[in-house]
Order: structure tokens, then C-alpha cells, then sequence
């Protein structure tokens, strides 16, 4: 089963239990984002991507400038350990991580949560991958990916329990679309992909022949 079937047959179990007026907030608000227009002005291939350095949910601090001088970088975006949809797109990326690693990328995860949050990420998903905690979306903000929940949906998320001032340590009620670059060793991205519905995200198999090429020409 692809990550978008997977995903799918979440949203439909979801939808189908879920109370309507919840499912109509979160679609008027997804429908918004992408009417917004802000997924088209993110970061895109042939762009110079941010360089950062992030702490790292089991310790330590990660900086891309490391990260790119050991090889190819992929960057996943997502939003959290409270959304099902990110972990199951984060397990995704986990069975995909042997077939990156075998062309020389790298791939590290980018939340807006806390480390705590991430901590329980990483372990529960039992990622092998670094997972890295972006105080107020900074980095997320650099890649044009973070927006501010609108105001009925922050209630409905409160409603289930999710409190983003306090998983994410941050009071903005900001989240960064889920997204996912690849980026070149000179720091130039390859390879962008935005979703502004977090419910539809790129299967990691696609990231293959883009990191294949780059394999290539480095070996050249």
C-alpha cells in the first residue's frame, strides 16, 4: 500500500466518525491554505536552501552545513506527533530510509514540536533517522512553508485536546505545510514538494531517482 493510500484510508475511517461540522472546519480550512497561495510561494528547485542548525530530539545539535558536506540532504516538514497523518507519512520515510541512505542522502525530519514531543516521536515510530525540533517554525518560516491556523479550527483543535502552545513550547498557533526538499551538497534544492492539504503528501519512493541522479553525478 503507497503512503497516499494509506493516508486516504485514514481520512475516510476519520471523516466517517468524526462529527460534520468538525470535518466541514478542517476542510474550509485546508481549502483556504491552498487558496491562499502560499504553497506556490515556497521554496522551490533551484533555490539556495536556509542553512540552520536545530537540536535533535535525542540530543545534540544538528546544522545542514554537516549534514550536506556527508552528502545529498532531504528535508521532511511536518507537523507534529498529535497528527496521525505525519506519522504515518514519518513510518513511511523509516521503510524508505535504507533505499536513501544506499545513494548517500541524508534525511532528517523538521517539527515546529518540542524535543519532549519529539523524543516520543521518534520512539514511537521507531525512527532511526535524526528528528529535528524548530523553536517558533524559524527554519520552516525560511522554506515559505509556515502559516497561523485560523481561528475556528484552533477551537476545534483545543476541543480535541490538541494545545499547540504547549506541544510546541510556541504561543503563535502556527504550523508549516507538510513539505519535503531535496537538497544539492553545494545547498542548491533539487527537488520540492509542498502540501498545503496535509492529508495528500508525496510517496518517499519519489525522492529515489532525484537522489539516483545526484549519485550520478557526483560519481562523475
Amino acid at each position: 500500500m503507497s503512503l497516499q493510500e494509506k493516508l486516504d484510508a485514514f481520512k475516510a475511517d476519520f471523516e466517517g466518525k468524526a462529527p460534520r461540522q468538525a470535518v466541514e472546519i478542517m476542510h474550509r480550512a485546508t481549502a483556504e491554505l491552498i487558496a491562499s497561495g502560499q504553497a506556490a510561494q515556497a521554496l522551490k528547485a533551484g533555490a539556495v536552501a536556509p542553512a540552520f542548525t536545530l537540536s535533535e530530539a535525542d540530543g545534540g545539535s544538528v546544522a545542514s552545513e554537516d549534514l550536506l558536506a556527508r552528502g545529498p540532504l532531504v528535508l521532511s516538514f511536518y507537523r507534529g506527533v498529535w497528527c496521525p497523518y505525519c506519522n504515518i507519512e514519518l513510518g513511511a520515510l523509516q521503510e524508505a530510509w535504507p533505499a536513501i541512505q544506499a545513494t548517500g542522502a541524508q534525511l532528517v525530519s523538521v517539527s515546529p514540536q518540542s524535543l519532549a514531543n519529539g523524543r516520543k516521536a521518534k520512539r514511537d515510530k521507531k525512527i532511526d533517522f535524526p528528528m529535528l525540533s524548530d523553536p517558533d517554525g524559524k527554519v520552516s518560516d525560511a522554506f515559505g512553508l509556515r502559516f497561523r491556523l485560523p481561528d475556528d479550527l484552533i477551537e476545534l483543535y483545543r476541543s480535541f485536546g490538541v494545545d499547540l502552545p504547549l506541544i510546541n513550547e510556541d504561543s503563535s498557533w502556527t504550523l508549516p505545510m507538510p513539505a519535503r526538499f531535496v537538497v544539492r551538497q553545494d545547498g542548491v534544492i533539487a527537488y520540492a514538494e509542498v502540501s498545503p492539504d496535509y492529508t495528500r503528501r508525496p510517496d518517499p519512493a519519489d525522492l529515489l531517482p532525484v537522489l539516483e541522479q545526484l549519485q550520478g553525478s557526483i560519481a562523475a
